[in-house]
């Protein structure tokens, strides 16, 4: 089959980013092609469409801040939006910004890679159509390969299975079933409460305990959204200087100088109704940095978990070890989680203590006991950061596999481009801010930056881009060494890829914060693009400028100070 269509720049994936990509690229007169591989636009918010999910950053914050005009006439219904809500939210920006002519639905990519001979991207899909690119932009997601479950004789089960990220679009009814959810990070945890109404019997089986905090999600009055609107600009300028995209009011202050009346009120402040969410994560100062500040923090909310749960037995499971420091897995955001394991139809099991061994025709069999069930639901998560990038095959100038460049670890430069891989961009990829901000602020960030980019080539007449190997490697450093200064390094997260067997264990964010990765960024602009190398000829990809970045910059330890 030969090649279907030819564009100035082809883009993988319809979420937040792929969209926001489009609309900017079309905006500088690029032809422009999206391929997203569903049926509809919405990237996570089309696939995560399980009972309870809902982001777990705040409404106001998650949502594009590139036109005012939308942000006022778009209405959140509450604090923190539920799935259906903010994939309406993105449809109705597709159409409000005539975006899907250019979008193709139903089309998974399945290969692509560079021709040196035509100085282009070729791109496969499962259909076995191709189409060419001079830019190729990877809007896949962070959060987007769900990890299967591998489970001996699930095959027999003669109930239904159910995973996270592969719901029915037409939902499920769990009334009078007897229900196993699998995993305990944010998909388990959002969606327990929900079947918990609605199954016979709900058995949670956790692996690890994770910390969650409240929510406190409300509704908004029509008085409340008028008056945050009115503060939206405010509202973008406070969240564009804190270190996770979204401000969340930080306490500037280390545990070591506040009382300790000062600190219980500041924790207090936090986790109640003031607070809540990520809040937490902003108590003091050093909380990341400090292995005794943290533990406090730990404690703290160790001792809200027992007094919720009544049953000593399910609050000490429900507990996170002594080992794991508070925020170094991603926290969960609850409404009513550790409350609903006082129901009399929930239970917990320990699956450190008693794993899984197989499915059953009837259910689930563990090393002490067979439970029956009706459905079983694996809430596993994901192959984060890098999952959705290897499931296709890209290659690179020379056809070398990203697989084989990555099967130590991910190595980018800032987290947009990979040496060897011209004229292509990640979003919000591995050694960006990404995960540990809020996202949709960071996909606006890279995205004006690529285009800003890309403008520049056209006005040098430049045709060919690329990250040079020393950037890169000064790079993948940098984001190891500040990772190195905090806790996020002493757990067993998908941050360090430890969900999955044989991943290699490497943390894949820029810790740093989005303030500090901002104007990293802006720095390597202002330098003529420094630690990237072009060419006037794309076939021959022949340098005609490069800069090297500085291996040693170092961004310093920001995250301890700002918000």
């Amino acid at each position: 089959m030969g090649i279907q269509g030819k564009y100035d720049m082809l883009i993988v994936g319809a979420g937040f980013a792929g969209l926001y990509q489009l609309y900017r690229a079309r905006e500088m007169g690029l032809r422009t092609r999206v391929l997203e591989a569903g049926d509809g636009v919405g990237g996570t918010w089309f696939w995560n469409r399980y009972p309870g999910a809902r982001c777990d950053v705040e409404s106001l914050d998650y949502s594009y801040s590139f036109s005012p005009e939308l942000e006022q006439e778009w209405s959140w219904s509450e604090r923190y939006a539920p799935q259906e809500e903010i994939l309406r939210y993105i449809n109705h920006v597709a159409d409000r910004f005539s975006l899907r002519p250019d979008i193709q639905l139903n089309t998974r990519v399945t290969a692509a890679s560079f021709e040196d001979e035509e100085g282009q991207w070729e791109v496969t899909t499962e259909a076995g159509e191709r189409f060419a690119a001079t830019y190729l932009v990877m809007a896949t997601g962070a959060l987007s390969l769900p990890q299967r479950p591998k489970l001996d004789g699930l095959g027999s089960f003669a109930g239904a299975v159910y995973h996270s990220a592969q719901w029915p679009k037409e939902g499920v009814d769990f009334t009078g079933k007897r229900v196993a959810v699998i995993g305990t990070g944010s998909s388990g945890v959002q969606m327990t409460p929900v079947i918990a109404e609605q199954a016979a019997q709900l058995t949670v089986f956790q692996r690890t305990a994770n910390f969650s905090v409240p929510a406190h999600n409300v509704a908004f009055t029509p008085e409340a959204l008028r008056a945050a609107k009115a503060r939206y600009p405010e509202r973008r300028i406070l969240g564009r200087e804190a270190i996770t995209g979204q401000f969340l009011n930080a306490n500037t202050k280390t545990a070591a100088e506040m009382t300790d009346e000062e600190k219980l009120a500041e924790l207090e402040y936090r986790w109640k109704g003031a607070g809540g969410g990520f809040r937490m994560l902003r108590t003091f100062a050093d909380q990341m940095s400090n292995e005794q500040t943290n533990r406090m923090v730990a404690e703290f909310v160790r001792a809200k978990i027992r007094a919720k749960i009544k049953d000593p037995r399910k609050a000490e499971l429900l507990c996170p070890r002594d080992n794991l420091p508070f925020g170094a897995k991603r926290l969960s955001v609850d409404s009513h989680y550790y409350e609903t394991f006082n129901r009399d139809n929930v239970d917990i099991v320990d699956v450190q203590a008693t794993p899984i061994v197989a499915a059953t025709p009837h259910g689930l069999r563990t090393t002490e006991r067979e439970y029956d069930f009706d459905a079983v639901i694996f809430a596993t998560g994901f192959d984060a950061m890098t999952g959705a990038l290897l499931a296709i095959d890209i290659r690179g100038s020379g056809g070398v596999p990203l697989r084989e460049r990555w099967k130590d670890g991910p190595v980018a430069y800032l987290g947009l481009g990979i040496a060897g891989y011209p004229n292509m961009f990640v979003i919000a990829g591995p050694g960006s801010p990404s995960v540990l901000s809020n996202v949709v602020h960071s996909i606006e960030t890279h995205v004006d930056w690529i285009m800003r980019l890309i403008r520049r080539m056209y006005a040098d007449g430049l045709k060919r881009v690329e990250a040079t190997r020393e950037a890169e490697a000064g790079w993948v450093q940098l984001c190891a060494d500040e990772a190195d200064k905090t806790l996020y390094t002493r757990a067993n997260s998908w941050y360090v890829g430890a969900n999955i067997p044989g991943k290699p264990r490497v943390f894949m964010a820029f810790v740093s914060g989005v303030p500090t990765y901002r104007r990293i960024i802006e720095r390597v602009e202002a330098n003529d693009y420094e630690g990237f190398k072009f060419a006037s000829d794309a076939q021959s990809g022949e340098l005609v400028r490069s800069s090297t970045a500085c291996a040693n910059t170092r961004s310093g330890n920001h995250h301890a100070r700002r918000q």
